[in-house]
């Protein structure tokens, strides 16, 4: 004679379901902008707790972006540190030998009909981040001279940004990568025409 036992159907439905929660919290993807930051991909800007805009304020630093004098930026920069970011360059400025850089996240989506790129404002407060020395600069039409992306000194990059309208400055968007300190170590501007 055969026994077959039978688990109740309770047991079973009960079993799958601690097997179905332990995978779903051994699968979170909520690790926050650290994991991101480790992993190494780009981190986007958190949101703010009201969930209007991304918190980009710097600590320690005024309120229109700029550092004390002999300070170093803090704030976002270093959250940003070894990623990648698309972002709107509403000023720069050189002290002490080093490049600062206004900056805010922003879109990149391709034209329509050109080969070319439509930025999409970003929204906040921008941050200021340092240039490291050697950083390189990559600028195209309408900052550099060609379509196609050319190597410029940190100080011309400087005097062609700051010549241009602030209106205009709106318009444009750059890609920059950030050290592992959150130091800008390239910046590239984005063909617009």
């Amino acid at each position: 004679m055969r026994v077959v036992h039978r688990r109740p159907a309770t047991v079973r439905c009960l079993t799958a379901l601690t097997l179905g929660m332990l995978a779903l919290t051994g699968c979170s993807t909520d690790d926050g902008p650290a994991a991101a930051t480790a992993s190494g991909t780009s981190a986007a800007p958190a949101p703010s707790p009201d969930e209007t805009a991304p918190s980009t304020a710097p600590t320690g630093t005024a309120q229109s972006g700029t550092a004390p004098s002999g300070t170093k930026p803090t704030g976002t920069g270093a959250r940003w540190a070894g990623t990648k970011q698309f972002v709107q360059i509403d000023d720069a400025r050189t002290a002490d030998g080093r490049t600062y850089l206004s900056v805010r996240p922003a879109q990149k989506k391709p034209h329509p009909q050109f080969e070319a790129w439509v930025i999409v404002p970003g929204e906040g407060p921008y941050t200021e981040v340092s240039m490291t020395e050697d950083a390189q600069v990559l600028l195209s039409v309408p900052l550099g001279d060609a379509k196609h992306p050319a190597s410029y000194a940190q100080a011309d990059f400087v005097g062609r940004l700051t010549a241009r309208p602030s209106s205009d400055r709106a318009l444009l968007g750059y890609d920059l990568s950030f050290d592992g300190e959150g130091r800008v170590t390239r910046v590239q501007s984005l063909y617009t025409p």
